[in-house]
Formats: structure tokens, sequence, C-alpha cells
């Protein structure tokens, strides 16, 4: 058993929470957010959307399940600390080749044990996400130069982060049985089980960088163009979002989720603001405006598309109307192309962790593709 180290949450308003180190021992900065997630905390870690973030697990034990070497969501763990309240002794499960906080050491990742979750999470609630940094070992200083550190780092207003996830070079996952269409993925931070999903449906899946163009796009002849899930502030996205509007003048089908339904709404002309403190577990309600069904949902996003429930407003496109919208706050949570073949939702169909109410969207992209195939 390792010997106890001290650490400290600390938030840039001077409210600090003490425990022990978990995972390396050391220093991170990021903003602090909360997931109320029960379970899947392996994908939580390794989803790219949750790059430069600290993130507070709600569930109070964590780590029961250990660590395996299938349920990664990409090639390594991205959020910048972790915070949690009672970590496993040990992990009990067949799958499980290591501790959850052996792979935190192993990967770097600075966090934290012991603390009340559960009043951090009120805190963050009440005054919003804010820029926070665990501390432990010999970077455990004063309280005073903690707070300094916090404030003098980046904020993720105007963060542009999508860059830092997005693969190097194009990669292609082909099809399971027969190939009935070829989509161009745009990797803003793609995680592994959303191409699973469209290969199980007959879609051979390109995934291509942040950078892409068009051009490059068009070069593969793609039936269709998704736009993924992602990190940062969408407003800073400019050439991804003509990108879109380049492929909404091609009449290209298009569908996006998460930071790719904030995309598609700037280039629908809505602008985007940031959540008090963001939507992120596994049983978010969502409104479906057309069927008045409820979906529950898993979610990870800290920002939002300016929009009411069910409003229709005028593009360059023709009209588009929010199509979702949570049931907790009234967020926009999806936008349709009235006249036109693009559609997203700010979910993630793909959930993993999560409930699997949503996987038919993926359905709904390979009608639209067949639709457009016809014309």
């Amino acid at each position: 058993m390792t010997a106890y180290t001290p650490a400290a949450l600390v938030l840039e308003d001077g409210r600090i929470f003490r425990g022990e180190a978990y995972g390396k021992v050391g220093r991170t900065l990021g903003e602090v957010v909360f997931t109320t997630g029960m379970t899947g905390y392996q994908e939580t870690l390794t989803d790219p959307s949750y790059h430069r973030q600290i993130v507070v697990q709600t569930a109070p034990q964590i780590g029961n399940t250990g660590w395996n070497d299938e349920d990664d969501e990409s090639d390594k763990i991205w959020v910048a600390g972790y915070a949690v309240r009672d970590p496993a002794r040990r992990p009990s499960n067949w799958r499980s080749t290591r501790s959850l906080d052996d792979e935190l050491t192993n990967q770097g990742i600075v966090g934290i044990s012991g603390i009340d979750t559960r009043t951090l999470t009120r805190h963050v609630r009440e005054l919003g996400a804010m820029r926070g940094g665990i501390f432990s070992g010999s970077e455990l200083v004063s309280d005073e130069q903690m707070v300094a550190a916090v404030k003098d780092s980046s904020e993720m207003v105007g963060a542009s982060l999508a860059g830092d996830v997005t693969t190097g070079e194009t990669y292609v996952i082909p099809a399971k049985g027969q190939k009935r269409f070829t989509v161009a993925a745009l990797d803003m931070g793609i995680k592994a089980n959303t191409p699973r999903m469209m290969a199980e449906r007959g879609i051979e899946i390109h995934v291509m960088p942040l950078a892409s163009t068009v051009d490059e796009i068009l070069e593969i002849a793609p039936d269709g163009l998704f736009l993924s899930n992602g990190p940062g502030d969408p407003a800073t996205t400019d050439a991804q979002v003509e990108l879109t509007r380049q492929a909404l003048d091609r009449k290209l089908p298009l569908f996006g989720i998460c930071f790719g339904n904030q995309v598609l709404g700037r280039a629908l002309g809505r602008g985007t603001y940031k959540l008090q403190y963001g939507h992120r577990g596994i049983n978010i309600p969502v409104i479906d405006q057309e069927t008045g069904r409820v979906a529950i949902t898993a979610q990870n996003h800290g920002f939002a598309v300016e929009g009411e429930p069910g409003e229709e407003f005028d593009t360059d496109f023709g009209r588009a109307i929010v199509s979702h919208h949570c049931a907790n706050d009234g967020a926009v949570e999806g936008l349709r192309l009235l006249g036109g073949p693009a559609f997203s939702v700010q979910y993630h169909p793909e959930a993993a962790a999560g409930p699997h109410d949503a996987a038919p969207l993926f359905d709904r992209f390979v009608d639209l593709m067949s639709e457009s195939s016809k014309s």
C-alpha cells in the first residue's frame, strides 16, 4: 500500500478541498467540471471532449472494475485531472488488467481522492464551472501560491482545443458486411464507438483531420459528412464552419453530434454560449420536438447553441428548426434543416458509456443518405 500523500484541489474563487493524491503526484490545471455518470469512468477519462478539464465524479466510489484494454474511447486519457471521493481499494472484474490508480499514474494524470465531491459539485452548480488545479507532493505549496497559479491559467472561453485531439492523418474503418455508404468523418475529438456503430450499418468511415478541406473530402466521393464531438469553444471553429457551409451548399447529407451540433449551428447562422456548468453524464433527458418523446442521453458539453425549444428560423440554406431540447433547462439539443439533408444533436448517440435511446439516429443518417442517392 502506498504512503499517504496530501493533496489539494484549488478553485479560482479561493475555495480549497483537501484530500489525498490519486494517480500521479504533482500539479495540474484545468476547468473543473462534474459528471453524473455512475458507470463508464474509463470511457469518460479517454473521451477527447474532456481535454483540459479536471473531472469530478459525483458517484462516490470509483475504480471498482479496474482498467481494461477494450473500453478506451481513444488512444490515451485526455482529462487534465481527476477528482473522486472513495477510490476502490482493489479492482474486481474479470476483464480488469490493472487498477485505475495504476493507469492514472502510468499516463501521468494528477488526481485527488478523499474529498467531499458532493459539496464540490454543489459549489460548481451554484457558481459555475471555473478554473482549478490539483496540487500534491512538492507542488503542494502555500494557499496563496496555488490560487495564484490557478488564476494565471487559461480559461475555456476562447480555447481552440480540437486541433490537439484530431487525427494526424486520415484512417479508414471498413464497413461490416456489405458496404452501403462512404462517410467522411471530420475528427474534432471522435470517440471510438462512433465509427464502430456506423460500420455496423454498412458504412465505410474515413476519419479525417480537423484541417481537411472540402476538396479533400470530396476526393473520397462520400455519401455523407459526419461532424464529431470535441473539446473547446465552438466560437473558434471558423474553418470547420465554412467547410460545413460548403457541404450544405452541395446538399451533402450531414450528421453532427455534440461539438458537431455547435458547428452546424454556427453554419446556420446561430451563435453559441457557455453554459453555467454544462451537461455531463449519462442520464440527461432530451425532448424530441416532433414526436414529444423523451430520450435519456449521454452528454458532455459546456457550450450550447442559441435558440428556443421548437423555434423555426431562416438560414442561408432554407428554414431550420430547433428539433430537440433539454427537459432540465430548455437548452438546444438538436437542429434540423427543413429543406435540406442535414441534422445534428447535442448529445452522444454512440453512448459509451450510457443508454441506447439515441442509437437509431445512426439509422436516420443512413436513411438520409439513401434518400439523397435516389434523388
